[in-house]
């Protein structure tokens, strides 16, 4: 008894001189860091919730039609497809007088809606240029010059950095994780549409609205139609971004030549006509 009691007491003496020598310790923070993306709100005369907002009639009646897919009393799975209309309405960008104005339309929370437009980087909380320029360099993309694309965007539209918009609100530039199109990397998408370098037309249609929403009606928003560059190089860059300067829409997609994203030496697979039922079976296929 007497030595478990002086083992005690010798544990419980280490134990304080362990706790009175970390309340020496410093503590220590993490570094401030800026980023592109903002997740607080503050009003400013821009973009606070005094500035009016409600859908255009065409738009009202394509955002009824997009309640009316959902039972009642899940009207909330609304929420993205109604941001997207909003933001393509005003001017490409998701101010809080659009997300109160949803919130409102589908009658939940105001704060359900804050979290999705701010968890979701589609959603833009600060105006944009015309042209919302976005680069990946993840890991696909930056092993095969995705950084050196960036680069390039930056000096060419006047050494802006990436959360910028060019003096004359052409070009906003982003820097941003995979866009899907890793087999034609490096990419950009400008807008809606992909530009690899290997210019080949692909589509974002966004599943939530359904393909109708890429239609004439919203030729003129910003958001509307987006164009994936890939397999660039900083030439072609330079003129996917002069082509968009000008006023033009370059062909989305690959932009070295090759189709969709078959390999560059050629065709090595499904080279013979298929076994079983035959080719063309299916009568869309034909």
């Amino acid at each position: 008894m007497i030595v478990s009691g002086v083992v005690k007491g010798a544990f419980r003496a280490q134990r304080g001189s362990r706790v009175a020598v970390s309340s020496r310790r410093l503590l220590h923070a993490s570094a401030s860091r800026s980023s592109d993306a903002l997740f607080v709100h503050r009003d400013t005369p821009y973009n606070n919730s005094k500035i009016p907002f409600e859908f255009t009639p065409e738009n009202m009646k394509r955002a009824q039609e997009i309640i009316s897919r959902y039972p009642p009393q899940y009207k909330k799975a609304a929420i993205i497809p109604l941001l997207d209309l909003g933001q393509r309405q005003n001017k490409g960008w998701t101010s809080i007088s659009v997300m109160n104005y949803v919130a409102n339309l589908l009658e939940v929370p105001a704060m359900r809606v804050y979290e999705v437009a701010t968890f979701y980087t589609m959603f833009n909380r600060e105006p944009i240029g015309t042209n919302l320029v976005q680069v990946c360099t993840t890991t696909p993309c930056m092993l095969r010059g995705g950084n050196e694309i960036l680069k390039t965007c930056q000096e060419h539209l006047g050494n802006i950095k990436p959360g910028a918009t060019t003096a004359d609100g052409k070009f906003t530039l982003l820097e941003v994780e995979c866009l899907g199109a890793c087999s034609n990397a490096p990419m950009l998408q400008m807008n809606d549409d992909f530009y690899v370098s290997d210019f080949i037309a692909h589509r974002c249609h966004f599943a939530t609205l359904g393909d109708e929403i890429i239609s004439e009606r919203h030729a003129d928003q910003r958001s509307s139609i987006a164009a994936l560059q890939e397999d660039l190089t900083p030439e072609t860059t330079r003129k996917v971004l002069d082509a968009f300067a000008r006023g033009e829409k370059p062909t989305p997609g690959p932009q070295s030549g090759r189709h969709t994203s078959e390999n560059s030496a050629g065709l090595t697979a499904l080279t013979t006509p298929p076994y079983g039922p035959g080719e063309h079976c299916v009568p869309e296929f034909s």
